[in-house]
């Protein structure tokens, strides 16, 4: 079997693990995923297998779209859910504009630092298992790209955005930085990757339809992938056209 196969990875999975689990339904052991998805986040996770395995570095440089809500009164370890929450004492409610602001500044080539809990490695270990030893070590800021960030709804103390990013870029770590913008917490709650390139969530399958249909139904074939990530195809979802309501 070789080709890609577009899963909807469910809430609760890690990457590896979903993984494992198309590797039970279609006995391709050579495969391997383009870019890690959260386990408390859902959507698109473009899977390579058999010789699609190559395309893997091309995938990754392939810009992704994000619909994500966040709230601005706690923080957490892992700024996620998957930690407890902490509140955070606010002087001063940001006005709709004031947030809107604050997105426009983290938009371009940022350096961004990820979060502890994460699997960028230090040292040649993932920083989560530092960080579970007790060890006090920050991974390193690096430059990542932020295309555009929309605000659908902002109502205190939440709010709900879509973005468009590249390679290497953490929302949970944006959220973060947009709450020290704003003087107050920040705190990811809900992710759903929604595009990597011309992969769509509209067009990705779900573990349970993968064990019910025939790999025809689901595998992009090899050929096909390759003229869609030509690099000359890659192109950047627009921004939408205007701010949603506050």
């Amino acid at each position: 079997m070789d080709g890609l196969i577009l899963l909807n990875k469910p809430i609760g999975l890690t990457s590896a693990k979903a993984l494992y689990r198309v590797r039970k339904i279609t006995g391709q052991r050579k495969s391997g995923h383009s870019g890690t998805l959260d386990p408390g986040a859902s959507g698109v996770l473009v899977l390579c297998m058999g010789k699609a395995t190559k395309l893997t570095e091309l995938i990754m440089d392939q810009p992704k779209a994000y619909r994500a809500q966040a709230r601005f009164d706690v923080t957490s370890e892992s700024f996620d859910s998957d930690s407890p929450h902490v509140p955070v004492s606010i002087a001063k409610v940001p006005t709709t504009d004031q947030v809107r602001s604050a997105c426009r500044t983290l938009e371009g080539t940022i350096e961004q630092v990820p979060p502890r809990i994460s699997a960028v490695k230090i040292g040649g270990l993932p920083s989560y298992r530092r960080a579970r030893e007790g060890q006090a070590i920050e991974p390193a800021p690096r430059p990542v790209r932020v295309y555009w960030i929309h605000v659908h709804r902002y109502d205190w103390p939440e709010i709900e955005f879509e973005m468009c990013c590249g390679r290497g870029t953490y929302v949970r770590s944006l959220v973060r930085d947009l709450g020290v913008k704003l003087n107050v917490g920040g705190c990811l709650t809900s992710l759903v990757r929604t595009r990597v390139g011309p992969f769509m969530l509209q067009d990705a399958h779900t573990l349970d339809t993968l064990q019910h249909v025939c790999p025809a139904d689901f595998l992009v074939d090899l050929d096909r992938a390759r003229t869609l990530l030509a690099p000359e195809r890659i192109a950047i979802p627009q921004r939408p056209a205007c701010d949603g309501p506050a």
